[in-house]
């Protein structure tokens, strides 16, 4: 039988050491360690793991954990080790021995959570094996991976629905990045249709900052704002794999630590990395986006895309891997129209069905809409996933709202050189004609005798360039692949040109130094703490590599900035931070209780387990007046004393009368120590 749902918080304490659940994750725990089919969308870094980890411990038997790599998997078994809960993976990249490890445990009842990839699932031995092995929940995590046409889909989670029903148990199925669509395509093929219990808890991210910039020397942009943020950790994502290999090297050539990874190196090559970014401070990873999905690192500082992402759902799912923490993070995003022409191409010419490949337009067109914002980010951001923001202090627009014009007279200018000239030409072109520049290819095909030569002088080559960036963002133009790129206008554009409606523009002033000025994160710690908070971080390195574990398994970093505020005396002080469980107590609580205070004593392993709460200081309280009476009240007496173990159990149960005292300590103890102990426990 599940345990009592009260116990919830308790564990929640006991094993992850929180004090209390983030905003939506109680209601969402509850549900889920009750038995309900679970749909929860939450933001990422919002605590989603903790929603189905804490129900494997409250409910009867093992909780199978479906999750899409090898990485994430062995991440979060790892965290939940350090944290004393049997949990195990089976994977390829499993050793005999692990694998055995996680089958004796199957087999004698003791393992209550197991991670599996998808793949596994096409086994029949997995299939018989779960059939036999006590399962009494479903977790789906990544559950958007279901989706058949989303950013991630993994064939293999089609499989889930179906084994759901043969174990005929409930499943919790978890993602940060699901729109309407999706959401409907996950009901549909996890839960057989039958109507889960949803929550939507919103997809803020309010500790990232949101920044975009029109590429102007796009390697020079990414090498300036990663030197602003030099010594943290950062991923930053190209388009191609070449690209990462160079910008790599150019970010080494400027002292960073910093390697690539795709999805073309060698096996070993791609571990070597993963296993890096786990363990090392500060080392950028330049990268595809085959690298981060299963990257559970909480203390990425920043992530920059130096070229457009293909979606908006795939920009915030990569973002989304800065500030898990909660700690403020950074993002920045360069885009440029050759980016625009390439997202286009690429779904145009894709093997969907006409309405996907519309469906997936429309989705690069939120995210163009967001590059070319004119007001706040997130409240652009929020709106496409369905909520509402008035404006977050906390982007580049807001930061510095930008310059604005009314763009619709250059906008008809545009789109009459595009018709004028048979929809048959590029940017490049256009702009020549508008500017009046008679190139051998304006003056061989007669354009500059054009109504529109000449007539855009008013403006520069490059803000040309802007005008015709922000049209293809704004989906007023689009490549045509037919035709080697030419623009062709889009029906939305008509309006503007019949005269029917304006349109506002953002003036760009593009300079090379733009965002240079952006000032790092601001430091973690005040200037004061700075120095207890790298030597904490160095005592955390030594035991992480003594374990052979990332460093975040032992503490995230925000464990460490608050040991660094809080500055805990006791192992008492260290229960009460954030992230310190019994286990961790256990294991690492004199250790970083050393870098701040010296050397701390030893404590009995029953009082070890009291810290932190009211218990801890009552048990102090009863064992002062046992030493009062160990001889008896006159000190003639033969000594006599209670067990550390029967000191906590009074300090936990608080008897409330003699007769509960003898109960509990036996006659000659209760005669002894009865009414002092009583009067500890009133004056408690």
């Amino acid at each position: 039988m599940p345990r009592d749902l009260g116990s919830a918080e308790a564990l929640l304490k006991e094993i992850f050491g929180f004090d209390a659940f983030r905003p939506g994750q109680a209601e969402i725990v509850e549900a889920v360690a009750r038995g309900d089919n679970v749909l929860a969308i939450m933001p990422t870094g919002g605590g989603k793991s903790l929603c189905f980890q804490l129900p494997a411990l409250i409910r009867a038997g093992v909780t199978v954990v479906i999750s899409p790599l090898i990485a994430l998997m062995r991440d979060q078994v790892r965290g939940l080790r350090e944290a004393g809960v049997a949990a195990g993976a089976l994977t390829s990249a499993n050793t005999e021995e692990e694998n055995n490890a996680v089958w004796d445990a199957l087999h004698d009842g003791s393992l209550k959570l197991l991670y599996l990839a998808p793949e596994r699932l096409a086994a029949t031995g997995t299939q018989r094996m779960l059939a036999q092995a006590n399962v009494s929940l479903i977790a789906v995590d990544e559950a958007h991976c279901v989706s058949q046409w989303g950013h991630d889909f993994r064939p293999d989670y089609l499989r889930i629905g179906a084994l759901r029903a043969a174990l005929d148990v409930p499943l919790a199925a978890f993602t940060a990045t699901a729109d309407g669509e999706t959401q409907e395509e996950i009901v549909a093929r996890l839960f057989g249709g039958a109507t889960p219990q949803t929550f939507l808890r919103g997809f803020d991210r309010p500790n990232l900052h949101l920044a975009f910039q029109p590429k102007d020397g796009p390697r020079q942009q990414i090498l300036t704002f990663a030197a602003a943020r030099r010594g943290q950790s950062g991923i930053v994502y190209c388009g191609t794999r070449a690209k990462t290999e160079t910008l790599a090297q150019a970010l080494r050539a400027e002292g960073h630590n910093a390697c690539n990874y795709h999805g073309g190196m060698e096996p070993d090559d791609r571990r070597t990395v993963e296993e890096r970014f786990a363990t090392e401070d500060g080392l950028i990873v330049v990268a595809t986006v085959a690298f981060g999905m299963g990257v559970d690192k909480p203390d990425i500082r920043w992530v920059a895309h130096a070229d457009l992402p293909k979606s908006i759902e795939a920009y915030y799912q990569e973002i989304g891997r800065a500030g898990r923490d909660g700690a403020p993070a950074e993002t920045l995003t360069l885009f440029g129209p050759d980016d625009i022409r390439l997202r286009r191409a690429q779904i145009d010419e894709g093997l969907a069905p006409p309405e996907r490949r519309a469906a997936d337009h429309g989705r690069l067109n939120a995210l163009l809409g967001l590059a070319e914002a004119l007001e706040c980010r997130r409240k652009t951001l929020l709106a496409y996933f369905g909520e509402v923001c008035t404006g977050c202090g906390n982007c580049d627009l807001c930061d510095a709202p930008p310059e604005v014009f009314d763009g619709t007279e250059a906008v008809r200018k545009a789109l009459s050189a595009a018709l004028r000239t048979g929809e048959s030409f590029g940017a490049g072109h256009l702009i020549d004609i508008l500017t009046g520049n008679a190139t051998d290819k304006v003056r061989q095909r007669g354009h500059d005798d054009l109504p529109t030569f000449a007539v855009g002088r008013d403006l520069s080559k490059a803000q040309w360039q802007a005008v015709f960036r922000q049209m293809m963002g704004r989906d007023l133009f689009r490549p045509d692949p037919e035709r080697h790129g030419a623009l062709v206008m889009t029906e939305a554009a008509r309006p503007l040109l019949r005269g029917e409606t304006t349109i506002t523009l953002r003036r760009d002033s593009v300079n090379r130094a733009q965002g240079s000025a952006r000032p790092a994160v601001r430091m973690l710690v005040n200037e004061e703490d700075a120095p207890l908070l790298s030597a904490l971080k160095a005592k955390r390195r030594a035991l992480a590599e003594a374990a052979r574990v990332p460093a975040y398994v032992i503490f995230p970093d925000r464990t460490l900035i608050e040991m660094a505020e809080a500055r805990p005396q006791t192992l008492d002080d260290m229960a009460r931070i954030s992230g310190v469980g019994a286990k961790k107590l256990e294991r690492y609580g004199r250790d970083f209780l050393a870098v701040i205070a010296g050397p701390a004593p030893e404590m009995h392993p029953s009082r070890r387990k009291l810290a932190g709460g009211e218990a801890g200081a009552v048990y102090d309280r009863l064992m002062q007046a046992q030493a009062d009476l160990t001889r008896g009240a006159d000190g003639v007496d033969k000594p006599l004393s209670c067990s550390a173990s029967l000191l906590a159990k009074v300090a936990q149960t608080r008897p409330g009368d003699m007769n509960a005292m003898e109960r509990l300590l036996g006659d000659r103890r209760a005669e002894r120590f009865g009414a002092a102990f009583l009067d500890v426990l009133a004056r408690a």
